[in-house]
């Protein structure tokens, strides 16, 4: 009787952004339905049923979509579990910013009269993450601090524990310029480079 709960853990209903973060191993099978709502800035409030209606598909496409990425998590339950019973230690926990990139925060911050830079790991993009960089002045109880080459950098714990050892530079080049994490803890990326999982 559990397992068939264990089963139905989607729904029409479900999130994509949920589900994402939840289930990263069905962002492929998503994908596969020719549906890119996994890096859509909708996802995180778009249920499955809007996001594949909204793609034209047919309330039949949809029951079968949600069979199947039921079917591909009953045989690959995978990572979230684990993860979610491995208690991470973000004690020694840390971002680092080159002299380049915290030059040109220092910059920044002064220019837009902030304290901080907020970095957060969001789902999204079409590997499963993405990054979200804004300038705050106010942590909250669930960010960790981290003072880098004189730059306040607020990280929430949840998004600490996916870029735990991650190495911000800032890149000018003809093509632009801009901040780029090189981060340990991505096991893929996507082609355009904004995105990981």
């Amino acid at each position: 009787m559990q397992k068939a709960e264990e089963v139905k853990a989607i729904t029409k209903d479900t999130i994509i952004g949920e589900l994402v973060e939840k289930y990263p191993q069905l962002i492929e099978p998503l994908m596969g339905f020719g549906v890119h709502c996994v890096g859509c800035h909708v996802s995180p409030f778009e249920t499955i049923e809007m996001g594949f209606k909204g793609h034209g598909m047919t309330d039949e496409d949809v029951e079968a979509a949600v069979l199947k990425l039921n079917e591909v998590l009953e045989k690959n339950p995978a990572s979230t579990k684990k993860k979610k019973e491995q208690k991470v230690d973000l004690s020694n926990a840390k971002v680092e910013l080159t002299e380049k990139a915290a030059s040109k925060l220092k910059e920044i911050l002064e220019q837009e009269k902030k304290k901080a830079l907020r970095i957060a790991v969001m789902p999204g993009g079409c590997s499963g993450f993405q990054y979200s960089m804004e300038l705050d002045d106010n942590s909250t109880k669930e960010d960790i601090v981290i003072d880098e080459r004189g730059v306040k950098v607020f990280v929430d714990k949840s998004s600490m524990a996916k870029l735990d050892g991650a190495n911000i530079d800032y890149i000018e080049s003809l093509q632009g310029a801009g901040f780029k994490i090189s981060n340990p803890n991505a096991k893929s990326t996507c082609g355009c480079g904004s995105s990981f999982g």
